[in-house]
């Protein structure tokens, strides 16, 4: 559970990096902004599957 919760936290992390980094590179480079943003929300639900997983796992 500890390894899960420490994996979400990493994600959400990742996600908040990759979607501050889209926002500072956006007025000049629209495609490097897109693909950074691509990876936020890839990492956005990543992070949500773990704290789905968690919650299960909390519940049993």
């Amino acid at each position: 559970m500890k390894n899960l919760k420490a994996r979400a936290k990493e994600l959400a992390h990742q996600a908040t990096d990759y979607s501050r980094q889209a926002v500072q590179v956006s007025p000049t480079d629209r495609e490097q902004s897109r693909i950074l943003m691509r990876q936020a929300h890839q990492a956005s639900k990543r992070c949500q599957v773990l704290i789905h997983e968690i919650l299960r796992q909390q519940q049993v």
